[in-house]
This record gives C-alpha cells, sequence and structure tokens, in this order.
C-alpha cells in the first residue's frame, strides 16, 4: 500500500498568458512557453480562438491581376466596402456579387477611412495616400475631395466637427483641417487651417476629446475645439509610432506599435520625455523578429473579448505561415498569446446592436469575418498550449506522476491531446503517449431549443481525471489541438504524484 503522506497535489489556474522573456524556472506555474491559437479569456483559463469565414462569398473585382490585395474593408451602414486595385465597391454580408462604386485610384495604399454625420447624413470618408480622398452618401455616391492640399493625403479623421487630413508626401509634417460641418470647405476665414509638426506623421487618432498626431519619431497632441483655440504640445519627442494601422483605442486607452513593441499612450504620457518599456515585453522576441517588416503590418480590437490583435502581414509569407499577438487586458494585466493563420491586408471592427462585426481583407481578395466558425475558412486551426516546467517547489525530488486533473469549459464537442513531458523535454526522459483530450465522458446540458441536443459551456466546467505515466524532477504539461472542433478554455490542471528519491 502506498505511503500516502508522500502524496503531493499541485494545482494551478491558466493565467499570466504568454511568457517568453523569463527562466522556466522563475516562471509562474500558470503562464505559459507556448499559446499558440489560445486566446487569454477575459472569464478565465486560455480559449483556443474561434475561426474566420468569408463575409461576402463572391471574390473583390480585381482591376488588372489576381495578386492585388484587398487595400480597404469598412462597413457602412448595412453594407460592407471594398477596395482592391483601382477600384472601391460595395456588397451586403452573405451576398454574391460586389457593385462598383468608384474607379481610377491608381497607385493607392493601404486606405483609412472615417465614418461621420456632419449634416445629418451619415456618410464615409476614404484616402488612400496617392488620389483624392473620397467621400460617399448612404445611397454610395463618390464625391471627390476637391481641395488640391489634401489631395494624395494617406490619413483622414473628424475632429471636432472638422475633417482633418495629414500624411501627403509632398508635406509630410503638415496636417490641413476643413472648416466646420464640412469635409470640403477650406476657407481660413471660415474655420480652415493647417499644422505642422517636425517629424513625418505616421497616423491621427481621436482619443478622449483630443486628436493625437503620431510620428515617426515623436507623438504629439491636438487640444481646442477651432481654430480659434487649436494647440499642439507635444506627448514626447523621443518615440514615434512605426505603423499608423497598428494605432487603436483598446482598453480604455490608446494602442500603437512603437520602434520596440506595443506602447499605449498613457503609458507614454506619464513618463514625459523619459524612455520606458513596453507593454508587450513578456513577447518581445516576437516582436523583434519582425519589427524589420513593421510597414505592412494591420491591427484589429475584439471590443467584447477586451483585446487586440497585430497580425505581422509581409508580402512574401503565405497566410498559415503568417504570425501575430493576441494582447488581451485581464483585471489590470496585459496578458498576450501567439497568433498564426491569419493574414489581413485591411481590417475593421464595428459594433452594431450589441453585435461586434470584425472583418479583414486578404491577399487572396476575399473579405472576412473574424470570430466565425470553428476554423479558418476551411483549414485547421493549430492550436498549442505549454505550462513552463513545473517542479513542485523541489527540483531535486522525483516525482512520479499518478494522475491529472484538468478543469476546462468545453463550447460543443472538442478534439485535443493532452502530453505530459518530463525533465524539460529531454531526448533521456519518458515520453508517454498522448491522452485524448475530448468531451465525449462529459455530461451534457440539454439545451431548450432541441430536447436531446447537448450544449456545452456555461456553468459546466468539468474536472477530467486522467491517470499519467511516467516520473521526472520536473514536469511540463502540453495541450494541442485537433484545429477543427469548437473553442473550449482550458481554466486549470492539478497534478498529482507521489514522491521518489533526491537526486
Amino acid at each position: 500500500m502506498p505511503e500516502l503522506s508522500q502524496t503531493g497535489a499541485f494545482p494551478f489556474v491558466c493565467e499570466g498568458g504568454l511568457v517568453l522573456n523569463q527562466s522556466t524556472f522563475i516562471m509562474k506555474p500558470g503562464q505559459a512557453l507556448e499559446l499558440l491559437n489560445f486566446e487569454p479569456d477575459i472569464e478565465g483559463g486560455y480559449r483556443r480562438i474561434t475561426g474566420f469565414s468569408k463575409y461576402v462569398t463572391a471574390v473583390v473585382p480585381q482591376t488588372s491581376s489576381s495578386s492585388e490585395e484587398v487595400l480597404m474593408v469598412a462597413t457602412f451602414g448595412s453594407n460592407v466596402v471594398a477596395a482592391r486595385g483601382e477600384k472601391i465597391f460595395s456588397a451586403t454580408p452573405g451576398s454574391s456579387s460586389w457593385t462598383e462604386r468608384d474607379t481610377g485610384r491608381s497607385s493607392a495604399g493601404t486606405y483609412t477611412f472615417q465614418r461621420f454625420n456632419f449634416d445629418g447624413n451619415d456618410k464615409l470618408i476614404v484616402a488612400d495616400g496617392a488620389n483624392a480622398p473620397t467621400v460617399f452618401n448612404s445611397s454610395f455616391t463618390a464625391t471627390d475631395v476637391s481641395e488640391s492640399s489634401v489631395s494624395g493625403a494617406k490619413f483622414v479623421t473628424a475632429f471636432k466637427d472638422h475633417m482633418f487630413y495629414a500624411g501627403k508626401s509632398s508635406t509630410p509634417q503638415e496636417v490641413v483641417f476643413s472648416q466646420p460641418f464640412d469635409e470640403d470647405a477650406f476657407s481660413s476665414g471660415s474655420g480652415a487651417g493647417s499644422i505642422k509638426v517636425d517629424d513625418v506623421i505616421t497616423g491621427l487618432k481621436v482619443f478622449r476629446d483630443n486628436l493625437f498626431i503620431f510620428c515617426e519619431n515623436r507623438i504629439f497632441q491636438l487640444t481646442g475645439s477651432s481654430l480659434s483655440d487649436f494647440a499642439v504640445k507635444p506627448v514626447t519627442r523621443n518615440i514615434g509610432c512605426v505603423n499608423g494601422q497598428t494605432i487603436q483605442e483598446f482598453a480604455g486607452d490608446l494602442i500603437f506599435l512603437g520602434p520596440d513593441g506595443l506602447r499605449t499612450i498613457a503609458g507614454t504620457a506619464r513618463i514625459g520625455d523619459v524612455e520606458l518599456g513596453t507593454i508587450s515585453s513578456n513577447v518581445q522576441s516576437l516582436f523583434d523578429d519582425n519589427l524589420s517588416d513593421s510597414g505592412s503590418f494591420t491591427s484589429i480590437v475584439i471590443p467584447n473579448k477586451t483585446q487586440y490583435r497585430i497580425f505581422f502581414t509581409k508580402s512574401t509569407v503565405a497566410e498559415n505561415s503568417t504570425e501575430g499577438v493576441i494582447c488581451v487586458l485581464r483585471g489590470q494585466q496585459f496578458e498576450f498569446s501567439e497568433i498564426k493563420g491569419i493574414r489581413p491586408t485591411a481590417t475593421d471592427t464595428f459594433v452594431s446592436s450589441g453585435d461586434v462585426i470584425a472583418i479583414h481583407g486578404s491577399g487572396d481578395g476575399f473579405v472576412y469575418r473574424q470570430e466565425s466558425g470553428n476554423d479558418f475558412d476551411g483549414t485547421a486551426i493549430n492550436g498549442r498550449y505549454r505550462s513552463p516546467d513545473l517542479t513542485m517547489n523541489d527540483p531535486g525530488i522525483r516525482k512520479n506522476m499518478q494522475r491529472v486533473i484538468i478543469n476546462y469549459a468545453p463550447e460543443s464537442s472538442i478534439d485535443a491531446d493532452l502530453f505530459v513531458r518530463y525533465d524539460y523535454e529531454s531526448k533521456d526522459s519518458a515520453r508517454p503517449a498522448a491522452y485524448p483530450l475530448d468531451s465525449s465522458d462529459i455530461a451534457a446540458i440539454y439545451g431548450t431549443a432541441v430536447y436531446g441536443t447537448p450544449t456545452y459551456g456555461g456553468s459546466s466546467q468539468p474536472l477530467v481525471r486522467q491517470p499519467v505515466e511516467g516520473s521526472g524532477f520536473a514536469v511540463a504539461l502540453r495541450v494541442n489541438d485537433g484545429g477543427t472542433t469548437a473553442p473550449y478554455s482550458l481554466k486549470g490542471f492539478q497534478l498529482e504524484y507521489q514522491l521518489g528519491a533526491r537526486r
């Protein structure tokens, strides 16, 4: 009979996210040494991400080549607007055709856009860095902004009832704004004007009653409400934004990609002109490996998950190899994971009657909706989790493993494998075969719509007791997801073992 006094139990919850800048010896048990296509869940644990599916079944028409990427996607009213090649189109979600709305947009780059309403009519204004900004009304009639000083603007945004334009290649340090309530009127006597800063502008973003002007090496803040009191002051003169497509309002702040990783505008403002660490220090190596190609990166916010996603989109990297980072604010801490298999070229998030619509255009010419489906439009989602190497507070004593108790929350049937690895995955240590992790043995909660149809999830967080084999001085857990079943959240684990000899 075993000596029960020598039996140990080591429980931990899954929290802390992906950590790549610490030794496995000092990592907290709930942190992850590998967390791919799992997201830190604001309800606790690590959740296998949801997939994406086509938002419009037809490909966005090309101008001259199938290699043309989608340069803009935007939700406008009940439609989606997309740009590809030299044209702009609209479609209704789920439809099988696109309607041409504007043409002749030669040399267009990635667009910026703004939904606005100055006169009681909803409008959409777009800018592409090469052509005149264009305004669409709710009937999708296109009207170019006639002012030559803003033709070729790359950035556009509405602030205090003025339209602001910036990023023109011939005047890269200038911001031009229209007179109030008219995006195409520029009389200085009626309230229009311009502002110059001493750096190349990389983005504009309105936040907390101010307009932030992001530059390559500086950030400025515009305050006031009209030409008479607009004033610019520096937020920092040592830190800039390398790509305006990464600027998003997120978790009550602004987040953007700096030259050394992700930063928040509040974090920068607090320290003035003093350099500071980025919020992404836990996964800094992922940014270091990719920042040289930051000009083509994109980002998106999933507000109902307090989640920001940045995608390392590159012209030379295929979709299934495209990497990115998920950032989630859980409590007061930013947690991270890695994402792989999504390659957006343009993004938009819009909330309609509580429904979060997160869409992206891709290099294949289609528009997709994220947070939809259990795979990447037919491609399996390869999800992986690995715990730190756990020594149960004493790396000198061998642990003879008895079982692993798994706490997780399935949303439907799942298919994954649990692996137990010993002694830092040494080739000389035991490597037991995979233990199936599925929902077949879990009591279902019957739904109200169809009797006998199980609805997994909700308050159901089963504890599965899995007997395991092997022993070691350190133990690590891996979960490899099958890739095509519904998401689920890993909540925590308990390792049960008996103590062996001391090394």
